[in-house]
């Protein structure tokens, strides 16, 4: 059972998280359906892409936030300056008319992920510190959960909104709401980090060094591989939706409703299942969940499939996704260095992120050229790429349990 402490504790950091989340779904949603609406041309609306450098650089800077932070206040200070930083400049974005002010809109949001990537390199080093090894899973949930609520949240109770209130009203609300989200961390005193191992602390270009240690090759190569037969699937799910007939609404339920509800349930209940089985057992369990997805809709793909059998796949895809995050962010945490638990959280997390982007772009092409059968194929000829890796690099080891 968890104490109230712990509780207190998990809770400030799943509205961290969820503060993060929402503006960047909701841009990313939102940005393009104005864009095109407004006549933009679609090398403008390929500009949206830059707002998500900031999250794909922040590994460059993680090492001056760590060096710079060493009690718990210090944690504190950096995650309040860098959401009042994020809610200004969206605040600052309502004021400004979109089809006039376009390149200086995107400046300001690409600025605020900047500030909001600063506060999640802070609020990962906090919890991989506030927390023992065991309840490493819980505050992982909570940053999994955080992502799939705040994108459930961003990309639809707030698209709703905008239709109905419009840019200039809706934004200073988003804005509040992150500011607000602060709250739990600044009434939350007990909030404690352990005592650190080592008085070193990071220095310029220390994420160079991470590649460096004893064994971390094998952590990479699972990284890259843990989540390689579900992003294609998940990247290409509603262009096939779309080629099965189901219109917008209909997608927008079932997969960013319905779906990312179940990934933030099988997140929540994945920290407490890693809690009780361990770390090996949980990389096995999640990675066969994994290939079963993967099977499943390879197998659909030889029928055409009922809206009943879509959201069997739609349940599994995002319930696999959910668990799959607690086992990579758990063992991500396991391989932080004292004094560089920022920086090293960022780098790993950077590895799934590039390892998610290629796969995506790929499917796109496998897709075009074999179609979603042999996609789906190739989806789970990964997964079972991955499994094997599981099972054999990291055979014998009871390693983190």
């Amino acid at each position: 059972m968890l104490n109230k402490r712990k509780v207190v504790d998990l809770g400030t950091f799943l509205s961290l998280y969820i503060a993060q989340s929402i503006p960047m779904s909701f841009f990313s949603t939102v940005l393009p359906v104005i864009m095109r609406q407004e006549n933009f041309s679609l090398a403008s609306i390929g500009l949206l892409q830059l707002i998500k450098l900031p999250w794909i650089f922040k590994f460059l800077w993680s090492p001056f936030v760590d060096r710079n932070c060493v009690t718990t206040n210090h944690f504190k200070r950096w995650i309040f300056s860098s959401e009042l930083i994020y809610a200004g400049l969206i605040f600052a974005v309502s004021f400004l008319d979109f089809k006039l002010d376009f390149y200086l809109i995107l400046m300001l949001i690409i600025l605020s992920f900047i500030a909001s990537a600063t506060q999640d390199i802070a609020t990962d080093a906090l919890a991989v510190l506030s927390f023992n090894k065991r309840d490493k899973s819980l505050v992982n949930s909570m940053q999994s959960m955080g992502s799939f609520l705040g994108s459930m949240l961003g990309s639809g109770l707030l698209l709703l909104l905008f239709r109905q209130f419009g840019w200039n009203n809706l934004l200073p609300c988003l804005a509040l709401f992150v500011f607000v989200a602060l709250l739990p961390l600044f009434l939350n005193k007990k909030l404690e980090i352990q005592a650190p191992e080592t008085t070193v602390r990071a220095k310029k270009a220390d994420f160079i060094y991470f590649f460096n240690q004893k064994g971390i090759w094998r952590q990479v190569g699972f990284l890259f591989l843990f989540y390689s037969g579900l992003i294609g699937t998940l990247a290409m799910l509603k262009p096939y939706m779309v080629d099965q007939g189901y219109d917008m609404q209909e997608i927008g339920l079932m997969y960013g409703i319905v779906g990312t509800s179940v990934g933030a349930i099988a997140s929540f209940a994945g920290g407490f299942i890693m809690r009780r089985i361990g770390r090996h057992a949980s990389r096995v369990l999640f990675a066969a969940v994994i290939f079963i997805t993967a099977v499943f809709f390879t197998l659909i793909t030889f029928l055409n499939p009922s809206s009943t059998v879509l959201y069997a796949g739609i349940f599994l895809i995002w319930g696999s996704y959910g668990m799959a995050t607690i086992v990579v962010y758990t063992t991500a945490m396991d391989c932080v260095r004292p004094g560089r638990e920022g920086t090293d959280f960022t780098i790993q997390t950077v590895v799934t992120h590039l390892s998610s982007m290629c796969i995506a772009i790929l499917s796109g092409k496998l897709a075009d050229l074999w179609g979603y059968q042999g996609l789906f194929c190739f989806q789970a000829t990964m997964a079972l790429t991955s499994l094997i890796y599981v099972l054999t690099v990291f055979k014998g080891e009871k390693c983190n349990d």
